[in-house]
């Protein structure tokens, strides 16, 4: 299968190659030359407009996006679609907000464009180990794209399938991530129980490989942790500030829309937030109150 991909960072080249790995051919597009000649370099044509990329695709045309969430994605399509014809399909393979693809699903279904949004995770390892992929959309069109995914997933038969209509992909990759961070916030909080205590003086990342074979709490995210820690043992050199992609935001905001208790990953979510305050207002204010209303101590600035 041809197929166009939209997007050439780290992941998007990734899947390319994983895709023409298993004989699919790729033309790429990325708004950065270098991304288009890092692609070429591993045998994939190229296009430097989203106009030549759909001209040099045959009919039914499949193009993936591998783009950021929001208004990238939205620009991408606004510009694809007067160029597209029906029979196309859309594979939207980044972190896009279910509300979003559902919108976007029902505005190409009126042009007869099949919209399939993909819930993507394995990150940059993906390359080598296949990505589990998470499918919202027509079944039928997800039927077609089965080679596709095939070739992404970790095997054949396993990793991949199609999870509901429209929406229903990017929903549980959303579900997916929220879950991610309750799993990481819970390794690090435990490391660092082991960390402050000085007496034992363990070494992390001995404990984290023990823990790899035959615990319970074994996961792909434990080997990551303990190579981390072969890596740098003491976290020099990282600062203590913890992005999030809005996934985690999302979860959160859904679970109190469906009255779902989710205090783990509501909790996760406020500890990246409670990261990022460097000159916390509200700890010198909880300070202030135990000095007003029991004299307590105030450590100084």
């Amino acid at each position: 299968m041809k197929l166009g991909m939209i997007g050439l960072g780290r992941m998007g080249a990734n899947m390319a190659q994983r895709l023409m790995k298993g004989g699919h051919q790729i033309v790429g597009f990325d708004p950065q030359a270098a991304a288009r000649k890092d692609l070429e370099g591993k045998g994939a044509q190229t296009a430097d407009s989203l106009t030549a990329l759909v001209a040099a695709l045959p009919s039914p045309r499949t193009l993936w996006l591998m783009v950021p969430a929001g208004e990238a994605t939205d620009a991408n399509l606004d510009a694809l679609l007067p160029l597209l014809a029906a029979g196309d399909t859309i594979i939207d393979g980044g972190n896009s907000f279910y509300k979003d693809s559902m919108r976007r699903a029902k505005r190409f279904a009126e042009r007869d464009i099949a919209y399939v949004d993909c819930g993507t995770s394995g990150g940059i390892w993906g390359l080598d180990e296949g990505y589990s992929l998470m499918i919202g959309g027509d079944e039928a069109a997800v039927e077609r794209m089965r080679p596709i995914f095939e070739s992404l997933a970790p095997a054949k038969d396993r990793g991949w399938a199609r999870v509901g209509p429209a929406g229903a992909g990017h929903f549980a990759k959303m579900v997916h991530n929220g879950i991610e961070y309750g799993m990481m916030q819970a390794y690090a909080e435990g490391f660092s129980i082991l960390r402050h205590k000085a007496e034992f003086d363990m070494d992390l990342q001995q404990v984290a490989e023990i823990w790899r074979y035959g615990s319970v709490v074994r996961s792909w995210l434990l080997d990551l942790t303990a190579d981390a820690l072969k890596k740098n043992p003491d976290m020099s050199g990282i600062a203590p500030y913890v992005a999030d992609s809005g996934e985690g935001r999302w979860t959160v905001d859904e679970a109190i829309e469906l009255n779902v208790p989710a205090p783990i990953i509501t909790q996760s979510l406020i500890e990246r937030l409670r990261s990022r305050d460097k000159d916390s207002f509200t700890d010198k204010l909880l300070s202030a109150m135990r000095n007003e209303f029991g004299g307590h101590p105030i450590k100084k600035a």
